[in-house]
């Protein structure tokens, strides 16, 4: 692929983009939906249809720092050709395909950035990477997740204190109610920072052809397809990652659910309005693992919870493997 390429490519090129959006709502869909579901709120196909409409409207309510950080913070956007966006999308795709099929609940978010830098080093070395934008999401792998589980622990003590005088019972339906805010803020923080990750890859392929001048922004009708592709492939949610989130790494009432969400919820609003492009999946499960360990320790099923982590661990290495081989075949075939 040269530098320029043909607008039907091009075209072609976007499309692959907004696939590999649409998978990642596919993929993530779970991480907004498995409490409620799990707690019983809302059966699935319903919970769907509600993630599926915050996710489209976030894009009111956040920036597009993540979009920024994405098309220029991770590789120099001035390396960045048509071959390497093909590159670290597919190398994205055919990981989030492989963990979808096995089940496990790995980072889209992290098999894009893993692409990026896997293709950015096979055309121009380790010099293609910004370091300032790769430390800080790097950082995020273990501070989100982190962060999800210190706020949801923090939140499920308070909310436990509070309600100590109160019946179980009158407990789970004032939480029942207040799950569908916690689950609606989730959804809003998952369609503001996950979409923003692909809007940013749209807006660097178009830089590097010309189409944008000679200021990298996001335009509009990008920030509406990617959007878009987001909540169509949360209508379609996998259910089997659902279940994972929801019920095998701990058992949630609505009150833990509750406190879950929210403390997942914190952390992305937080990670969005810095920049930083986050996981969603890290992030709802360092707050279930965190409800589940103020119960008890015992209540979390720690063989699961680690082979989530060993997932997250590979996703990196892995991605930026298969997108370095993708773009150095590339090179031969061209």
């Amino acid at each position: 692929m040269d530098a320029t390429i043909a607008l039907p490519l091009l075209v072609g090129l976007v499309a692959v983009a907004l696939f590999f959006d649409f998978l990642n709502g596919l993929h993530d869909a779970a991480n907004s939906i498995a409490t409620i579901v799990s707690t019983r709120v809302l059966r699935p196909q319903y919970a769907v249809l509600w993630a599926a409409f915050f996710n489209f409207i976030a894009f009111l309510f956040f920036g597009l720092h993540v979009a920024e950080t994405v098309g220029k913070g991770i590789v120099d956007a001035g390396i960045v050709t048509p071959a390497v966006i093909f590159a670290a999308l597919v190398g994205a795709i055919v990981w989030n395909i492989v963990t979808w099929i096995a089940g496990i609940p790995s980072s889209s978010s992290h098999a894009l950035i893993g692409g990026l830098v896997g293709a950015g080093v096979a055309k121009a070395g380790t010099g293609a990477i910004v370091w300032a934008g790769l430390g800080k999401t790097v950082a995020a792998i273990v501070l989100s997740p982190a962060t999800g589980f210190v706020l949801a622990l923090v939140l499920v003590l308070a909310v436990s204190w509070l309600f100590v005088r109160q019946t179980p019972f009158a407990v789970d339906n004032t939480f029942r109610v207040l799950q569908f805010f916690s689950a609606s803020l989730y959804s809003l923080g998952h369609g503001g920072n996950d979409a923003q990750k692909t809007m940013g890859i749209i807006a660097v392929l178009l830089y590097s052809q010309g189409k944008l001048g000679t200021d990298f922004y996001v335009p509009l009708w990008v920030v509406l397809t990617c959007q878009s592709a987001l909540a169509l492939g949360t209508l379609f949610g996998g259910w089997r990652i659902v279940h994972t989130m929801g019920s095998k790494i701990t058992r949630l009432n609505p009150m833990q659910g509750f406190c879950a969400e929210t403390g997942g919820a914190i952390t992305l609003f937080a990670a969005t309005w810095l920049g930083v492009p986050v996981s969603t999946t890290h992030t709802i499960t360092g707050a279930i693992v965190g409800v589940g360990a103020a119960r008890r320790v015992s209540a979390v099923r720690w063989g699961i919870a680690g082979n989530i982590v060993i997932a997250w661990v590979v996703t990196l290495p892995a991605t930026a493997a298969i997108s370095a081989l993708t773009y150095l075949v590339l090179g031969l075939a061209g």
